[in-house]
């Protein structure tokens, strides 16, 4: 294991001890007048998940499984629920250990969902870093196994949850081709990484559906923020800034360049083996 998946759960540790104390430990960026980027402590108080039980039960099993917080695991829990009414599969692209994964296969089956959720790893770190994303080389996260995760996944019982390794969607795209989806979760880190994801995806996207990205707040993934604003032309597109990190695009309606694809793709195609 890294230094940095050992030093994690100690943080988190450490964090919860300050909490009962009252007071809230936060890392400071790096001052930069001309930097985009402030620590943000919003004023609201309102914390629906302090009394959800079925979700602070999950979030205890893969918290020491992710490097998402409780707030973006939160929005991805209740935004599971809010995907089942565009129907369609469900995608997330860059898995690491499991965490945020294994919620959201978890939240699916609570709430009746019969499609697969398909969770894409290259398992190898990091990939297509470029000049857009200065603080990344490639093969960063690479502390994690495709047998890591799958045995964690059975060990939850998360039997619809289906592992694709390889670069998404180079190497791995082409499994799930023809079907449409309902929600993607991208945490990929990198602009052309996250770009290449919203390309393949956003055809086979339902109207309603919703793409969540969860780097976009994070100063060191610039690249990401980068492409989501370059979203904000997009026809038939919503983007949306949640203070919490993320970025939220819901798709409102079929784009031209869709319908060449649209009609193709079946609602029920075969189910892809594990």
């Amino acid at each position: 294991m890294s230094p940095h998946g050992l030093l994690l759960p100690l943080r988190r540790t450490a964090k919860g001890l300050f909490r009962k104390l009252g007071y809230e430990v936060h890392r400071l960026p790096t001052h930069n007048p001309s930097a985009p980027y402030e620590t943000v402590h919003p004023r609201a108080t309102y914390a629906p998940w302090r009394r959800d039980q079925a979700f602070l039960h999950v979030y205890r099993q893969v918290q020491n499984r992710t490097l998402v917080d409780v707030y973006r695991l939160w929005e991805l829990w209740t935004l599971v629920e809010q995907a089942a009414k565009a129907d369609g599969a469900l995608l997330e692209v860059g898995v690491w250990r499991g965490g945020s994964g294994a919620l959201i296969a978890r939240r699916a089956e609570d709430c009746g969902l019969d499609s697969p959720v398909f969770l894409c790893d290259t398992f190898r770190g990091v990939v297509k870093a470029g000049e857009r994303d200065p603080h990344y080389r490639g093969g960063e996260h690479a502390d994690t196994s495709r047998e890591d995760v799958q045995r964690f996944l059975d060990k939850l019982g998360l039997s619809r949850a289906v592992l694709l390794p390889g670069v998404f969607p180079d190497e791995t795209g082409d499994r799930i081709a023809d079907r449409r989806f309902a929600l993607c979760h991208i945490d990929v880190d990198t602009y052309q990484s996250a770009a290449d994801i919203l390309d393949w995806v956003w055809p086979r996207l339902n109207v309603g559906g919703m793409v969540v990205y969860d780097d976009y707040g994070c100063a060191v993934c610039g690249g990401i923020a980068r492409h989501v604003e370059e979203q904000r032309s997009r026809p038939g597109c919503l983007v949306l800034h949640n203070l919490n990190g993320h970025a939220v695009l819901i798709k409102t309606a079929e784009s031209p360049d869709t319908n060449d694809i649209a009609p193709a793709l079946g609602s029920s195609p075969p189910r892809v083996a594990a």
